[in-house]
């Protein structure tokens, strides 16, 4: 696997794959499915002859099980959208190889430097190869290498029939970044029982719980007069927005918190003066959590209101994902045979709980369990993004010895 899982990362990630919050399609950008035609050729010359695309860009195939036990049909999922936080076009990936420690200066921006007192995980990278961009693009580590991990394991059950496993079934998703990547999946048509989405960061680090997520619209109408003549009438709907965002708990934002402690985040806001939109995102490892915070917000909002006597307010919340650990403390054989497969692979298993969610979140309460395996990715959505071939490597081996002790403890 030594060269492999590079190889492929490289492939991938000058695919641009970048997805629209903007756009109401599935996929939200047609270029998703640029990446997904690679793929399903790929699978295919690999052997998996039922691989293909649906009509919404994600990607099943299934590789058959070559032992005579029965044993639980598992599901290996990442996505091949990249987020749109900052541009995914024209990306030029830069491999620094048999990395010696300090700084990595980048070569397409040099002011954008990755620096070792920002990103101290480097010190644990004595030898490795890096993989970054040239500062200008993100590289797309998120998902694209665990894209390329799941792929090199598969090559590597076929090249080594020896290995005994199950079926097992593959998944690649579009529009993970927007919040849409279990959307339209086909649970029957997968026909896993449990699934594992290669969607992590640091090695060794297993994820089996995500925040609780909801959004909330605010919506806002002011009183519109001209303002030469709009003393004690005119009542600004954007000021009215700023009011309510500059009132929210500074100790309740992401920059601010950490651990298991939730956020309110405001995300966007737009408007004029007769009207004004608020986006944002509530986020609480526990639905308890969830609703005081909403119920603090639209508190904030109506006390904001009631200095505009004359305008008006709409609040909505639209339910996003839930805690996947609700659904994993069910079926515990998930999360330990993950644990002895990274074990198997060389490396202390952490279990974690991530502030953010993944398609895993969804998939289990769509009556898929599914918790997150690290890729061994960093600094994602940024482009001091990077990852290094070595702990790719270590990714691509614990989906093998993942699927042995599957099939040993049938």
């Amino acid at each position: 696997m030594a060269d492999t899982v590079l190889d492929r990362l490289l492939r991938y990630v000058v695919i641009d794959t970048q997805s629209d919050p903007d756009s109401s399609a599935q996929p939200s950008t047609e270029k998703q499915k640029d990446l997904g035609r690679v793929l399903v050729t790929e699978l295919l010359t690999l052997g998996l002859s039922d691989a293909h695309m649906d009509e919404h860009g994600n990607i099943y195939a299934t590789l058959p099980a070559n032992t005579d036990k029965t044993v639980p049909v598992i599901c290996f999922c990442s996505h091949v959208d990249t987020a749109p936080d900052f541009t995914g076009t024209n990306v030029k990936p830069n491999v620094v190889r048999n990395y010696q420690g300090g700084d990595i200066q980048l070569t397409g921006d040099v002011s954008r430097i990755i620096k070792v007192s920002e990103h101290p995980d480097l010190k644990q990278q004595i030898g490795h190869d890096i993989i970054t961009t040239d500062g200008t693009t993100l590289l797309g580590a998120d998902d694209k290498a665990g894209v390329a991990e799941i792929m090199t394991a598969v090559q590597f059950l076929t090249a080594n029939p020896e290995i005994r496993h199950g079926t097992i079934k593959i998944l690649f998703t579009t529009d993970e970044e927007i919040g849409r990547g279990a959307d339209k999946v086909d649970i029957a048509k997968l026909g896993a029982a449990f699934a594992y989405t290669m969607d992590g960061g640091r090695i060794g680090e297993v994820d089996d719980e995500t925040f609780s997520a909801d959004g909330v619209e605010i919506d806002i109408l002011g009183v519109a007069q001209h303002p030469g003549t709009s003393k004690g009438v005119m009542e600004n709907a954007i000021k009215i927005a700023g009011d309510i965002i500059a009132r929210l708990p500074k100790d309740l934002a992401p920059e601010t918190t950490a651990g298991r402690q939730g956020f309110i985040h405001p995300t966007d806001v737009s408007g004029s003066m007769d009207k004004a939109h608020l986006k944002l995102i509530i986020r609480d490892f526990v639905n308890d959590g969830l609703r005081e915070k909403e119920a603090m917000l639209k508190g904030i909002a109506e006390e904001v209101m009631s200095s505009y006597p004359g305008s008006t307010m709409s609040f909505k919340v639209t339910e996003q994902y839930r805690n996947m650990k609700e659904v994993l403390d069910g079926h515990p054989e998930i999360m330990s045979n993950l644990v002895e497969a990274v074990r198997r692979a060389g490396l202390e298993p952490v279990t974690n709980s991530i502030r953010g969610g993944t398609d895993g979140s969804r998939l289990s309460f769509m009556g898929l369990p599914c918790p997150n395996i690290y890729t061994g990715g960093h600094s994602y959505h940024s482009p001091l993004e990077w990852i290094s071939r070595q702990d790719m490597e270590k990714s691509a081996e614990t989906i093998v010895e993942l699927v042995k002790v599957w099939e040993e403890r049938a």
